[in-house]
């Protein structure tokens, strides 16, 4: 299940962030913090791989309300979309752990905004995702430059960092649609 009280509750503290003049610009890195709720976990006591993905969710929430995009999506009518993921997990997050998530952005193309997400656990870093996401309009991503002039960033330029670029090129390669 959707964890539909932590995602109001993410949203709500970027509000009062918001409000305490805890704003972001689009090179800051986003930290918030929870625990490893019983919810969480899977059969073996840590956290499942799949709750991870969802759990990324509101790092990138808590980013956009603090960084004004969460604000542009309202008044523009905007809407937001993953459309390509790749995550690495090092790490087993146990039962009751508090976690740190970091939420960055390392790059953007004319269509895209890639973004970094890691979970720490006591300073270590305990799985990885590079996400791309973009912005969409009537069910369609929009452009880039229109997000950023949005944002009062439009001279803003952050070419993919290398290993981000890499993944980009690689992903061309893939094979779609999926053999059945």
């Amino acid at each position: 299940m959707y964890p539909f009280i932590r995602y109001t509750s993410t949203i709500i503290n970027a509000i009062v962030q918001v409000k305490k003049g805890n704003t972001l610009s689009f090179d800051d890195v986003s930290e918030i913090t929870l625990r490893c709720r019983l919810t969480d976990i899977d059969n073996f006591l840590e956290m499942n791989n799949g709750r991870v993905l969802t759990l990324y969710d509101l790092g990138r929430t808590d980013f956009a309300v603090r960084t004004g995009l969460g604000k542009q999506l309202l008044k523009q009518r905007w809407g937001l979309v993953v459309a390509g993921s790749t995550i690495q997990y090092r790490k087993r997050i146990r039962a009751f752990q508090k976690v740190t998530m970091k939420t960055k952005i390392v790059g953007f193309d004319a269509r895209w905004i890639y973004v970094e997400q890691s979970m720490w656990v006591k300073g270590q870093p305990c799985s990885s995702a590079l996400l791309r996401t973009g912005v969409t309009e009537g069910g369609k991503v929009i452009a880039t430059e229109r997000v950023l002039a949005a944002l009062g960033r439009s001279d803003w330029d952050k070419q993919p960092e290398p290993w981000v670029q890499d993944w980009i090129d690689g992903d061309k390669t893939h094979r779609w649609p999926p053999m059945g």
